[in-house]
């Protein structure tokens, strides 16, 4: 297993952080994206939020690649979808200069 943890920002806006908070609660993921991420190899995700920012965790198993992902989700019409409802709420990270999305935190501690 491979952990893997990312940071994004929500827009500061309370409607629309509860709006997405709604999106995540588990009754709300639409079944292509629990789907899409289950196939890719990941087999643990969880979101924390704090104020407007956002903490995700990742698990993977030996099969999961970054590049298979995006090709996946690339040709998956529901994730775009689901990418682009999403982007209402989302902003990228102050100092990220492409507007990517979620960016990949690097690990500095581990009590193990």
């Amino acid at each position: 297993m491979t952990r893997y943890c990312f940071a994004l920002d929500l827009i500061d806006d309370p409607t629309l952080i509860s709006e997405y908070e709604q999106w995540h609660k588990a009754a709300n993921i639409w079944p292509q994206i629990k789907k899409s991420i289950m196939d890719a190899g990941i087999t643990q995700m969880e979101i924390y939020r704090i104020s407007n920012r956002l903490f995700m965790m990742m698990d993977t198993d030996e099969n999961f690649s970054f590049i298979k992902k995006m090709a996946q989700d690339a040709g998956n019409i529901k994730v775009q979808e689901w990418e682009k409802l999403m982007w209402k709420y989302q902003q990228p990270l102050p100092w990220v200069k492409d507007g990517a999305k979620w960016v990949l935190m690097s690990k500095i501690f581990s009590l193990a």
